[in-house]
């Protein structure tokens, strides 16, 4: 029974260290020409299966035709991640215009 636990425990935490931050990237028209950014955060819950609060590169934009946009899960946003187990995990948009 303790083997079996400790299998267990050591499954969840080698899990835990092999997840990493990710990043996406795409590109609407030409890309980012002025290099003004702005940024906001994507609000998951329950390791992503519930969405909160998502930001919508379109309204970032502003009505520019050309602009670069990149989703990612920073250190911040991981750490927030693994401070919750999972019941809270944030990403970050950022579209540069």
């Amino acid at each position: 029974m303790k083997k079996t636990l400790n299998v267990i425990m050591l499954s969840v935490a080698i899990s835990m260290l092999m997840s990493s931050c990710y990043t996406q990237k795409y590109m609407v028209g030409e890309g980012s020409q002025t290099g003004v950014e702005t940024k906001e955060k994507n609000n998951y819950f329950l390791f992503g299966l519930v969405d909160g609060k998502i930001s919508d590169p379109t309204n970032m934009a502003d009505g520019v035709e050309n602009y670069s946009v990149t989703t990612e899960m920073t250190f911040v946003d991981g750490l927030l991640s693994a401070l919750t187990w999972g019941i809270y995990s944030p990403t970050t948009t950022k579209v540069e215009k």
